[in-house]
């Protein structure tokens, strides 16, 4: 993300959670008061963006998509579960193999 989105970003969270209007001219003047330039179309787009959805319903959206720590971590876990299943699945045959000791049936 460049920095013009984040200052944006951050300035529309910032304005929802204070419950202010995420509006073009506030998300400008949050933006300012943290001395980040950006171009004058950031502010715009954000606030047309923010018309449609409102920040509580993108992090509402976000929270409900988002992987959990632990069942993120379990994935891998089961993952090597399996994997070490396979090996040992894939060693059996080996074992049973007919080895030639050195002497026939006949000797």
């Amino acid at each position: 993300m460049t920095t013009e989105t984040l200052a944006c970003t951050y300035a529309a969270l910032m304005l929802s959670d204070a419950g202010l209007p995420t509006s073009a001219e506030n998300i400008a003047a949050a933006v300012k008061a943290a001395g980040v330039s950006v171009r004058p179309t950031m502010p715009i787009i954000f606030a047309r963006f923010l018309e449609k959805k409102s920040v509580e319903a993108l992090m509402a959206a976000a929270a409900t998509q988002a992987p959990t720590a632990t069942s993120a971590a379990a994935a891998p876990a089961a993952g090597e579960a399996s994997g070490k299943a396979e090996e040992k699945k894939k060693e059996e045959p080996e074992e049973e193999g007919d080895d030639d000791m050195g002497f026939g049936l006949f000797d």
